[in-house]
C-alpha cells in the first residue's frame, strides 16, 4: 500500500539523488559523496522493503490506557525498609 507519505519520500529521495550527483560532478568521487550515495541507496532499499511488507499499524492510545496517579502524599509506611540507592538523598535515614 503506497501512501502520500511514501510518495513524498520517493520524491525526496529523487531530489537528494539529484543533489548528490551535483556534488559528485563538482567534487569528484570522494569518500563523503560515496557515503552519501550509499546512505541514499540504503534509504531507498528500506523504503521499498517497507512498502512491500509494512509493519503493523500502531493503535492510538485510548482513555483505557491512561493510569491515574493521585497528587496526594503516599503512605510512608509502604517505604519503610526500602533502600535509597541511587535516589540521591543518602543523608537522611529512611530504613528503620
Amino acid at each position: 500500500m503506497i501512501t502520500a507519505e511514501m510518495n513524498e519520500l520517493h520524491r525526496s529521495i529523487g531530489v537528494l539523488r539529484h543533489h548528490i550527483v551535483t556534488l559528485k560532478t563538482k567534487y569528484g568521487d570522494v569518500d563523503a559523496v560515496r557515503r552519501m550515495t550509499n546512505d541514499l541507496d540504503r534509504l531507498e532499499i528500506d523504503l521499498h522493503d517497507f512498502e512491500h511488507k509494512p509493519p503493523p499499524v500502531l493503535r492510538a492510545k485510548g482513555k483505557e490506557d491512561v493510569i491515574y496517579v493521585p497528587d496526594s502524599k503516599s503512605d510512608e509506611a509502604a517505604w519503610l525498609g526500602a533502600q535509597d540507592e541511587g535516589l540521591g538523598f543518602h543523608s537522611r535515614e529512611r530504613t528503620k
